[in-house]
């Protein structure tokens, strides 16, 4: 059993950790680059690894919505509960909040021109996406992951 945040993460707060450092996770995974390129797919490296972005619309779950648990692709933290997804119509699975506020980091993502706060996992670093204060209420927030960083795990 997961235990899931009992306090509601909102933009304020993400700000505040991507100025000010973020949460403690509770354990820390780490890898050499060839250690990682030997447990993903090249697809998985690049945007787990090489902070890549894969297609919108190229995987199923951004259109599942039963119940279950999504943990980290590289290295097994749970990260969001199913009962947090909503359909974005973006391309990408979308949730509101994460299972717990330390198992995201965030961090400012000024690439491309624009200014963002990217999410990776806080226990390997594997980057997710990014989050977005454009989400439905209560909390405001739309994290925008990328479907390959991800595994689903059905409760």
């Amino acid at each position: 059993m997961v235990k899931k945040n009992t306090t509601m993460i909102k933009w304020a707060d993400i700000i505040r950790f991507s100025n000010n450092g973020n949460p403690t996770p509770e354990k820390r995974v780490e890898k050499t680059e060839e250690e990682w390129k030997q447990v993903l797919t090249p697809e998985e490296y690049q945007v787990t690894r090489l902070k890549g972005t894969e297609r919108s619309f190229s995987s199923e779950l951004c259109s599942l919505f039963d119940p279950g648990i999504y943990e980290c692709k590289c290295c097994g933290t749970v990260l969001f509960d199913a009962s947090e997804k909503f359909e974005s119509g973006t391309g990408w699975p979308s949730f509101t909040q994460p299972i717990q506020e330390n198992a995201i980091a965030y961090h400012a993502d000024k690439s491309y021109g624009m200014i963002r706060v990217e999410v990776v996992c806080n226990t390997c670093d594997a980057h997710l996406g990014h989050v977005f204060p454009d989400g439905p209420e209560p909390s405001g927030l739309r994290y925008c992951i990328n479907a390959i960083s991800l595994s689903k795990i059905k409760e």
